[in-house]
């Protein structure tokens, strides 16, 4: 379960740095005509602070890898705010999924990856909700 969770985290805090770089990979202002500032820097600051927070998130999360496993209370709902982030992700990719064009593998990969990267994390977090004693989650102390 372990190699689950490391890999899942791991995928998620690469696409939170990976997002640091999508404006320019994508060319995302090229479809924003140059009167917009204030739309540009709100994507600027709104994307900036998505990648820090989902790159953040997950390095945390994989640093406290053993208090997750040990059911530490606080540490296992972090673990499970993640899971649930990334179930919105899935969810949202087939509700409002990205348009196909102009490249419709890019549409298409999202949605995999996403679905996977949830399944990463979901898996243990499901093994370590039922191995959960019967009166709660332990403090870990």
């Amino acid at each position: 379960m372990a190699v689950l969770y490391i890999t899942g985290l791991s995928l998620s805090m690469l696409i939170g740095l990976w997002h640091f770089t999508a404006p320019y990979l994508y060319q995302w202002y090229s479809y924003i005509p140059n009167e917009y500032k204030n739309l540009i820097v709100g994507i600027d600051w709104t994307n900036f602070f998505f990648s820090l927070l989902l790159s953040g998130y997950s390095l945390l999360l994989l640093i406290m890898r053993k208090k997750v496993f040990g059911k530490n209370k606080e540490v296992f709902i972090m673990y499970g705010f993640m899971v649930f982030v990334w179930f919105c992700r899935v969810i949202i990719t087939f509700v409002n999924p990205w348009p196909l064009e102009p490249v419709a593998w890019i549409a298409y990969g999202q949605q995999i990856a996403a679905f996977v990267i949830f399944l990463l994390q979901f898996i243990p977090f499901i093994y370590l909700l039922k191995k959960t004693p019967k009166n709660g989650v332990s403090t870990g102390r």
